[in-house]
């Protein structure tokens, strides 16, 4: 422990690099894997999101069929896709196989990120961190997920029943639904780290529970903005991006309010030592 903390600025310069290639390495093996598996994840995971048998609209329907008597959500057989330029299958497959590693390898580089913090702390800063820690790597994955099964879905299934003439043909550019697909899953894992954010800020004294109340509605905006921003332009996309969003603001004054409670103890024990 001494010496960790009486390492060198290059020391601890070298420290991180070892962390960081650690983590690379883990991105690329990772991406690797999910390379020679591309045509399993293609169709049973990137394009899962456009077909009839996809969980979320299994529920969906279900409940539909229980009160309605009929399926409210019903997508064509097919999701033709075209590729206009030469390399646009190779992209695709680059960009899928860097996201499903970094998404795989995300709880491992959380680990290394607090194995090189780890040694700096004392051993109930150690404690605390280590639950922020997994509190990250469980947060991105459960935006991930929410980005996935709760909001693509919506998105593509609006996209594909809206029309505006029956003698347009679809067909789907298979860039643009790329850039669908890890704009709303990546995005949402983004997103839901916003709980850690506002932990950090109310430790350092920044932000507190009545703060965070009292701009409620101006933060109502800016989760609609955020929610547009994720979602392509319709309106349902949107608003099932924004409710998950809005539940995460609610949760995240509560735990402002337990963090704030803990600062101000350690203020004012640390002004008691002063005194004293």
């Amino acid at each position: 422990m001494a010496e960790d903390k009486d390492m060198s600025f290059f020391g601890h310069i070298g420290e991180l690099r070892g962390h960081l290639i650690r983590s690379i390495l883990a991105i690329v093996i990772a991406a690797v894997v999910v390379g020679f598996n591309i045509n399993w994840i293609m169709d049973h995971i990137f394009f899962g999101p456009t077909r009839n048998d996809f969980p979320t609209f299994k529920v969906v329907n279900e409940f539909s069929q229980w009160i309605l008597g009929e399926d409210s959500i019903t997508l064509p057989d097919e999701f033709p896709v075209r590729v206009q330029r030469l390399y646009q299958q190779f992209n695709v497959m680059m960009a899928v196989s860097i996201f499903g590693g970094i998404v795989a390898a995300f709880p491992y580089i959380v680990w290394e990120l607090w194995r090189f913090i780890s040694p700096a702390l004392h051993p109930n800063e150690r404690k605390n961190s280590l639950f922020i820690i997994n509190s990250v790597w469980i947060l991105f994955m459960t935006g991930v997920l929410c980005g996935y099964f709760l909001i693509l879905p919506f998105a593509v299934n609006f996209g594909v029943i809206f029309k505006i003439s029956d003698i347009i043909i679809p067909l789907y550019d298979l860039s643009d639904y790329t850039t669908l697909f890890l704009q709303v899953v990546l995005g949402m894992g983004v997103v839901f780290l916003f709980p850690v954010l506002i932990y950090f800020l109310t430790n350092i004294g920044i932000l507190n529970p009545k703060f965070m109340k009292t701009y409620r509605r101006h933060a109502i905006v800016l989760i609609m903005v955020v929610a547009a921003i994720i979602t392509p332009a319709d309106v349902l996309s949107m608003i099932m991006a924004a409710l998950p969003l809005l539940l995460l603001y609610e949760f995240s004054i509560v735990m402002c309010g337990y963090t704030y409670k803990k600062v101000q103890k350690r203020d004012a024990a640390i002004k008691t030592v002063k005194k004293s």
